[in-house]
């Protein structure tokens, strides 16, 4: 990492993000950004992407990941990677007594680190819940839309349709435009 990294902290989850790679220096198709969880992080639930494809690589500390099927765990060491194709389920978490340290590559990026951003942003602003989520839901669903992010569980077609039909309200309401601040 260099002086000139942007660092993030969420001051919710306790998370911090290093961006060592913006989606702008490769016109939005990727960006790579260094994670810090600390001891006990809930990380992400189970969910895919549709089009994006992320590659994980823990630098300290032991990474607990799901990918593919339910229940498919493994703890990734230091060192280790894991590729993650578009449409495999995957979820990760800090199960340890002891931060971790990983980073993520995607491809395509502009809308994941869109994504990041608004989460950490919303936190930093005092306007997620206990769990670091966004208290407003069309801001949910904008950031979940950018992410290209689907939960394990809920049929694409019926997230798709409440998805897109919560982003259209958003975007009759100008919520997106409340997000804009935490993407420049």
């Amino acid at each position: 990492m260099t002086s000139s990294n942007e660092i993030i902290v969420n001051p919710v989850t306790g998370d911090r993000m290093t961006i060592l790679h913006p989606s702008r220096q490769s016109g939005g198709d990727y960006a790579k950004i260094c994670f810090d969880l600390p001891p006990g992080a809930k990380g992400s639930p189970l969910h895919y992407h549709t089009t994006m494809d992320e590659a994980f690589t823990v630098i300290k500390g032991c990474l607990d990941m799901e990918v593919g099927k339910k229940g498919n765990r493994r703890i990734l060491q230091p060192g280790e990677s894991v590729h993650v194709p578009a449409l495999t389920p995957h979820s990760f978490c800090n199960t340890s007594d002891d931060w971790v340290t990983f980073t993520t590559e995607n491809r395509p990026a502009a809308g994941f680190e869109r994504f990041i951003r608004g989460l950490y942003g919303l936190a930093i602003d005092h306007k997620v819940n206990s769990e670091g989520m966004p208290t407003n839901l069309l801001q949910l669903a904008v950031l979940l839309k950018q992410a290209d992010t689907v939960p394990v569980g809920v049929p694409i077609i019926l997230f798709s349709l409440l998805i897109n039909t919560l982003v259209g309200v958003g975007k009759f309401l100008k919520v997106e435009g409340s997000l804009y601040k935490y993407w420049d």
